[in-house]
């Protein structure tokens, strides 16, 4: 078991070493009415996602990688998904940035409209943690070969190597929590995570429409099964529209606060931020949100949240949204301009944000960060 500061050292040096990439530029981009400072820190990114913040400066920025050529599989939407070894890990630091993780396996459409890969990180006291994303049936998986079988596992990060954590697929295969619910099926997509006690993580199955406990030996139990809404579609038929949730955080409280993007039709105003606290039913804790893709506390307790499409998936606009949430439910676009399909936010210490920018696009991600008038 590798102790977690030590990890970090090893992370520190990795990301300053000779041939990192850098500066990143500083670009000063006006978000409308909060007149946010957004500064681009990392670019060049395939598909970036999940963020954390070290000690000592660093940030770690998981990419989803590239669309590969196979073998593939059909996903859990019907488009068909080949795998590629494109998935890494880039650690920024000082105005450098440098990928201290590669060939971590992804899937993505041959069109490269949808990769699913590392999805989020954690670093806990067994080391750093990686959701890789699969977003099929997991008998499906086995088609894949042995390159791809770690796809929908956590993986542990051993000498910049993943090694397997937990099965999360195998998990819903065998159990499928939310079994019986209108238009479900067996479907794993490990996405959020955030770190407990003992080296373990809660992580969100955006799949499988539930939130988990896995313990510091890699052992999983279902913490919340969200439910699946009868919803009018886009002719007026009422069709099931599954939860998805894509991010899990414990709040100042204790609870674990879950938000959810929605399965379609996605419909503008249809995503909440749910309150999970262990052996009770979840409740809802903000509503009238869109396409939740992140959620994070800042230092004063307070709600931010991160739509990945504002307007809506169906409404072919990119541009994202950061809201905070006051204890009063008071909310503020924090951030809209500048912000084109982000996919993660961490808050600094000093109340900076960083968000993960063009999360959805190979190529040009970017890591941003957003000062705002307090």
């Amino acid at each position: 078991m590798n102790h977690p500061r030590r990890w970090l050292t090893v992370l520190v040096v990795a990301a300053t070493v000779v041939g990192a990439v850098g500066p990143a530029s500083a670009s000063p981009v006006s978000s409308g009415r909060s007149a946010a400072r957004i500064d681009v820190i990392a670019t060049g990114l395939d598909n970036p996602r999940g963020l954390t913040l070290a000690p000592g400066g660093l940030i770690l920025v998981t990419e989803a990688g590239r669309a590969g050529t196979g073998p593939c599989i059909p996903g859990s939407a019907g488009p068909e998904f080949c795998l590629s070894a494109t998935g890494a890990v880039t650690a920024i630091q000082h105005g450098h940035q440098r990928r201290i993780v590669t060939g971590l396996p992804s899937l993505g459409t041959r069109n490269a409209s949808e990769v699913l890969g590392p999805h989020d990180i954690a670093l806990t006291s067994a080391g750093a943690l990686v959701t890789l994303g699969l977003g099929a049936d997991p008998a499906l998986r086995a088609r894949l070969g042995r390159a791809g079988a770690l796809i929908g596992q956590i993986v542990r990060l051993t000498h910049y190597v993943p090694r397997r954590f937990a099965d999360l697929a195998a998990f819903e295969a065998a159990n499928n929590p939310d079994r019986g619910q209108p238009g479900t099926g067996p479907d794993s997509n490990p996405y959020g995570l955030t770190p407990v006690s003992g080296g373990g993580v809660v992580a969100t199955d955006a799949g499988g429409n539930d939130l988990l406990r896995i313990d510091g030996k890699g052992r999983i139990s279902t913490l919340a099964v969200f439910p699946v809404r009868p919803t009018p579609g886009p002719g007026g038929a009422v069709i099931p529209m599954h939860f998805v949730p894509t991010t899990v955080v414990r709040g100042p409280d204790g609870a674990y606060y879950v938000g959810q993007l929605t399965g379609f039709p996605f419909p503008v105003g249809g995503a909440k931020v749910w309150r999970v606290v262990p052996g009770h039913a979840p409740t809802v804790y903000a509503d009238g949100f869109t396409n939740i893709i992140d959620i994070a506390f800042d230092r004063r307790g307070r709600l931010i949240v991160l739509e990945i499409a504002k307007n809506g998936l169906l409404s072919g606009d990119p541009a994202g949204a950061l809201i905070r949430v006051e204890r009063n439910g008071t909310r503020t676009e924090l951030a809209s301009t500048g912000l084109v399909t982000p996919t993660s936010v961490a808050v600094g210490g000093d109340g900076s944000f960083y968000v993960s920018n063009k999360g959805t696009l190979v190529g040009v991600g970017e890591v941003l960060r957003i000062r705002t008038p307090r």
